[in-house]
């Protein structure tokens, strides 16, 4: 009877330990609270249905180990004959063990193994570890058959370059997600080299014709100076890019450019100024001390125009 109550105490711990295993992450008091009732009676239903059900397990468990007992008692020979747990255990794990000091034992005494009076048996492999020994076999069998024989598998080189292939298609969806959340509020100034370049080619298809090739300005104002109309900082230029002020005919590409490639074509403009165009126009707007620019930037591009 007491090891059936401590078998019902051990039992009534685990709701207790899966609770203290549970992260902030996975909150089931929350989960709860999300439920309504129909769906709460029916978790409270199962949870009874499978205590009772544990309950009567244990419970016949108890009354067979009471009958064997019972038995036992009345029956003496029974009382000699091993249980089925100490069957299973010397068949599958401890085997058979001879009994210390007898002919067996003194049989399997290997003299040449004799140390500070301490004599080896040549004692056989437990069963549990011949179990292991024959599937570590089947096992390297099976693996070699199938990695080096029929080529199914993939080799630790395959892994890896398969596994940078996933990485690389990772890393082009995240770049996707960060350029398409670009704005005048979280632009950075790009001084990569492929960056200048793409917006370079941007503003020579889109902007030369007011501003000109080199930026010295047409239409619109001078990009190479220091004069600014609307503010000269990387947010500033993105912004005027991407709205436009219609008022003074600067179109906005919002819709026509991504906003990487406004970034792009905002940093480009940036890199413009401190150049030399072969015919620039005068200054418009109020001349601004160079700012210094963020880490990504290099000294070369701290000062910034505007359109």
């Amino acid at each position: 009877m007491k090891k059936f109550l401590t078998l019902l105490i051990t039992i009534g711990w685990f709701p207790t330990l899966s609770a203290f295993a549970q992260t902030e992450t996975s909150n089931w008091y929350t989960d709860l609270q999300a439920m309504d009732p129909a769906q709460m009676t029916l978790l409270v239903i199962l949870g009874i249905v499978l205590l009772v059900i544990v309950l009567l397990l244990l419970l016949m468990v108890y009354l067979m180990s009471f009958m064997v007992a019972v038995f036992k008692k009345e029956n003496p020979e029974l009382a000699n004959e091993p249980t089925w747990w100490e069957k299973f255990k010397e068949r599958f794990v401890t085997g058979k063990m001879d009994v210390v000091g007898g002919k067996e034992e003194k049989a399997k005494m290997m003299a040449d193994h004799s140390y500070d009076g301490i004599t080896e048996l040549d004692n056989f492999m437990p069963p549990w570890l011949q179990w292991v020994f024959i599937l570590t076999i089947i096992f390297g069998v099976g693996y070699f058959t199938y990695y080096s024989i029929l080529g199914l598998g993939l080799t630790g080189v395959e892994e890896y370059q398969e596994e940078l292939r996933v990485e690389a298609i990772a890393a082009e969806a995240r770049m996707a997600t960060m350029a398409a959340s670009i704005d005048e509020t979280n632009v950075t100034f790009d001084d990569s080299q492929a960056s200048l370049a793409i917006g370079k080619s941007i503003f020579e298809a889109n902007c030369a014709a007011c501003h000109a090739a080199d930026g010295g300005g047409g239409v619109g104002p001078n990009l190479t100076d220091q004069y600014w109309l609307h503010g000269g900082s990387i947010q500033d230029v993105f912004s005027i890019v991407k709205y436009g002020v219609v008022s003074k005919g600067m179109v906005p590409w919002e819709d026509q450019l991504s906003p990487q490639e406004i970034q792009q074509v905002s940093s480009y403009i940036l890199t413009l100024v401190g150049t030399s165009p072969a015919n620039p126009k005068e200054p418009q707007g109020e001349l601004e001390t160079p700012k210094a620019e963020p880490e990504s930037v290099t000294e070369s591009t701290t000062e910034a125009t505007t359109l």
